[in-house]
Order: C-alpha cells, then structure tokens, then sequence
C-alpha cells in the first residue's frame, strides 16, 4: 500500500522560496571584487534571481542545458544559481584554480553555453576563448559602469540583464531527479571528471549536513563560507543557508588572515569552514597581532587532514569549537563529521582533541566500510585500515558521458580512493589516500599521520611524505617540510621531536627542507608533484 502524502518535488530553488518567505529581512553581506562591502537580503536575493531566469529565458538558455560560473563567494554568483536552477537549467561551477588546459576540457565536455564570471577573471577567459568556441556569450557579475573593456564576444552586464526584467516568473517545475549543478573533480590524475547532482540530491545533503550532529546552523546564527562555491557548492553551505535563514557573510576573493578577521568581527560570525590552509593564514594573523576571536563559536574545517596543532591552537587559545569534516566532489560533498557522541563532553581536553582529529561519524544517508585490497570487509575496531567506500542517496552513481566507466561495487558502494580505519564507535580517520600510503616491509604507513606530527614542531609550518623506493623494505618515508619564516630547522631537531610521536618503525629515513610544498586546485597537497621531483632521490644508507 503506498502512503497518502501529497506529491511534493525536491527542488532546490524551494530553499530560496522558504527564506523569502520566512527570513526575508535577513542579511546578505558580500566584500565585492571591486572593494567594498554590499549589503542585501534573501527577498531581494529571491527578486533578483527570478529577473535572472527571465534574462536566460531571452538568452535561449533552456532546460537541462548548462551554464559555467567561474566566481567567487558573492550575493551575485548566489542569485544566479538560483536564477540557472529555476528555468531548469545546469548550474556548473568552474574552479579558477585549474590549469587552463583543464578548464578547456571541462567547459567543452560540459559543453558550457554560456559563462558567468567575475570580472576578476577576464584574461583567463581572453586567453582561452578561442579553445571553447561553443560558448555563446560571457556575463560579467557586475553593473555597466565596471563592465570589463575586453573582446570577448557577446560579453554582457549582470545587473543589466536583471535591470531590464521583473520578477513576475514561475520556476520550472521539473522532477526532482533532473540535473541541477555539475562540479568536476580536481584531476590530479588524467582529465577531471563530472559530478552531476540532482535536485533530490542536494535537498537530501543539505537537510543531512544541517542536522544537528553535523553542520547545525539555525537562522540567529551569521555563517562565513570561505570554502569557495567552486568547491561542491560551498559544502553545501549555499542551500543550508538559505533553508534556516542564517545571515551570510561572503568573502569574495581576499582569503588571506587579515580580511578573512575583519569580517569575522565586523559581522559579529559565529560558524564558519574553510579547508586548512586558511586556517594556518588567520592563526597567523592573529598571533601576529595578539588578536583574539569574540564572537566566533564553531569553525568546520575539512578538504585535508586537520593538524593538531591547529585544532588545540582553536580550541584552547581562541574557545572555538572544530568540526573536523570529511567528503568529496563525488558526495555532494559532506560525508563524515565530528559530532562527539554522548559522554564525550565529559572526556579530558587531550581525550578530546585525540576524538576531533578523526574526520568523525557519518552523517545520516552515507554508509560506509573498509576493506582489505582483496575487497574483504574489515572491522570496525579503529586498527585495521583498509580501503574507504561509500554508498548513499547524494553519492555519484556514475560519472557524466560515462567517464571512468563502472564506479560501484556490486553493492553499490563507491570507492573513495581514501585508506581509514574507523573505530568501534564509527569514528573514522583517514590513514592516507589509496595511491599515497607507504608501503614498507608489508606494512603500511600513514603519510598523513606522520604530517601531522611534524606541523606540531613549532619551527615547521607545513610537511609532506611521500615514498622513497628502498631495496629491503620497499618503500620508505621521506619527510619533506616547509620551515616557519626566519626559523631554520635541522634534520636532527625534527627526527628528535618525532620520536615520540611515531612509532619507530614509521620515523623518516630522511628530511628535506623546501621553501614551499605543491598544492592542487582544491588546496590538496600535490603528492604526484612531490613524486616528480623527488624521483631521483636517494635515501641516506647509513
């Protein structure tokens, strides 16, 4: 017998409706590309995204067709999501960092009609326009007085396209498994590869990161999404958003320590999430300046493992709470995240900290396991590490054209390309990613770990390890770091540190000192890179 509830889409412009309707008052606050500080709300961020759909209407954008965007966190790239949703068509997201080689490809494999880019980026465009010829036009985020003097074709004003319509426009109404956004994979190896997500998809992750045990925003609070749009969608953080009727704060393109603690204070946030590197920039800054942090409550950070420096630098120093996270392109993007589980609190400060550092429990809607490299399922008893899959309702089931062909296991879990254990309480730590875990003496080493360990060295301020070939054991541990400026670390300082940190048998053979480490365009280390240039090192013999 099937229930009697009414048939109700999944839709994403419906978090848009909600706050308009509930929340419309609340503010939008943006540090524009040209420099100052714009202030609107979600009604006038509603009104003008209807205007949008109409504009594309006329542009001859129709359903299912999609749209590039290469900007950064601002009310417009906001308001044209929703205006590129509520026609029905594709919003994706174009990350700036890529090489440009990668972005040609994936504009062109999407085939992109039109792009929709901050004026910051205008010479990136220039120099590829010629190698994505199927692009109709460009439209700039900006208004006609700071329109771009450029030679790109058909190249058009935001605001006046939105200037020229009203908001008298019904969204498409289309089934809630239809495409909605694209994001694409970083690439470290071969082309990067197109994750399509539904409207279903994104309702669903959004109301499971903003459970309480995970995100848990509610609308008094004043939300900073530094992890760009560009990366699945801001962590979700632009649909959750809206759906509780936050105060946002966009950071535009200034992410350094500085610009990223004056609109926490000035804008009074109170949570926020940014991968590592940020973090590392605003610590910086404040110890620099003895600045303290009032008003902030809880930080997400994920996009890489989590230092424990960092983290004890943000809990004792500063009384923010860290939500250590965990995800990919492929779940939308939120997986895992560091809820504690009850009788935690009353654990000690060390018992704690050694919980946060895992990427914590998976969020309703995502099952995990881990299994040895001859596919059998290992336990649960956070020892045994092994190779991380997932399954779940806003999890790719396949790439978009076909790209990589069958992605599942037979019980359609997808494999991460991530090593973890996860323990008996379901906490889960990633060990390593699947082509960057030593392998030495038939055991395995955690690259990560032993980063980890050596970022708490007061005169390192970032490390790498990669694998250096060994004829007895394999492979061996190089540590590669990146001093803290005007410190001067020794190899016997570091290796002396690490002994109690490590177990013996994992301890570098060697340390290198380089004055910066290689990262992706998601803000990854770049171990493919490390790999290159370290080929032909040898490690010490004695």
């Amino acid at each position: 017998m099937r229930g009697l509830m009414q048939e109700w889409p999944l839709l994403v412009h419906t978090f848009i409706d909600h706050a308009n309707i509930h929340h419309g008052e609340r503010e939008i606050v943006t540090r524009r590309v040209e420099g100052d500080i714009h202030r609107t709300n979600y009604s006038e961020i509603y009104s003008r995204a209807k205007r949008f759909s109409k504009a594309l209407r006329k542009l001859g954008v129709i359903q299912g067709e999609v749209i590039g965007t290469l900007a950064w966190n601002t009310y417009r790239h906001l308001e044209s999501w929703y205006g590129i949703t509520g026609i029905g068509a594709i919003y994706h997201t174009l990350n700036p960092r890529l090489f440009t080689e990668q972005l040609e490809y994936i504009i062109n494999h999407a085939e992109n009609q039109y792009i929709i880019s901050d004026t910051t980026f205008v010479k990136l465009l220039e120099g590829i326009e010629k190698n994505i010829p199927n692009v109709k036009g460009f439209i700039f985020l900006t208004d006609k007085e700071n329109m771009p003097d450029t030679k790109l074709k058909n190249s058009l004003s935001f605001e006046e396209l939105i200037d020229a319509e009203d908001e008298d426009f019904d969204w498409v109404r289309v089934d809630e498994n239809e495409a909605c956004g694209l994001c694409y994979t970083s690439g470290t190896t071969g082309n990067p590869k197109g994750v399509l997500y539904s409207h279903r998809s994104n309702v669903l992750h959004t109301l499971a990161a903003n459970s309480a045990d995970a995100m848990g925003i509610r609308s008094i609070d004043s939300v900073l999404p530094v992890v760009p749009m560009f990366h699945a969608n801001a962590w979700g953080l632009s649909f959750s958003a809206p759906m509780v009727g936050c105060k946002v704060v966009m950071p535009g393109m200034n992410m350094d320590g500085e610009s990223i603690y004056q609109l926490l204070t000035d804008e009074k946030v109170t949570f926020t999430a940014a991968v590592p590197t940020v973090w590392l920039m605003l610590l910086q800054y404040l110890e620099a300046n003895d600045l303290k942090l009032p008003y902030l409550n809880k930080v997400a950070i994920g996009g890489s493992a989590v230092p424990k420096v960092m983290l004890e630098k943000f809990e004792k120093d500063y009384d923010v709470s860290v939500m250590h996270a965990w995800g990919m392109t492929e779940m939308s993007p939120l997986g895992t995240i560091g809820a504690f589980k009850s009788g935690m609190e009353d654990l000690s400060f060390e018992e704690q900290i050694n919980i946060k550092l895992k990427q914590g429990r998976a969020t309703y809607m995502v099952e995990m396991k881990i299994t040895d490299d001859e596919g059998n399922e290992l336990p649960w008893n956070g020892k045994d590490f092994g190779h991380l899959l997932v399954r779940g309702p806003f999890i790719a089931s396949k790439y978009i054209k076909g790209e990589g062909g069958q992605i599942l296991d037979n019980q359609g879990f997808f494999d991460t390309g991530d090593v973890a254990t996860i323990d008996e309480l379901g906490f889960m730590q990633i060990t390593d990613r699947s082509k960057d875990v030593i392998k030495s003496g038939g055991e395995w080493i955690s690259s990560i770990e032993l980063e980890n360990a050596a970022v708490g060295h007061e005169e390192i301020s970032e490390a790498a390890v990669i694998g250096i070939a060994h004829p007895k054991w394999d492979e061996r541990p190089l540590l590669i770091c990146v001093p803290v400026e005007g410190k001067t670390p020794s190899k016997e300082d570091v290796l002396e540190y690490l002994k109690e940190k490590v177990a013996k048998w994992w301890m570098p053979d060697d340390v290198v000192f380089v004055e910066e480490i290689p990262h992706t365009a998601t803000g990854k280390i770049q171990k493919i890179t490390l790999r290159e240039q370290f080929s032909d090192y040898s490690l010490p013999t004695t």
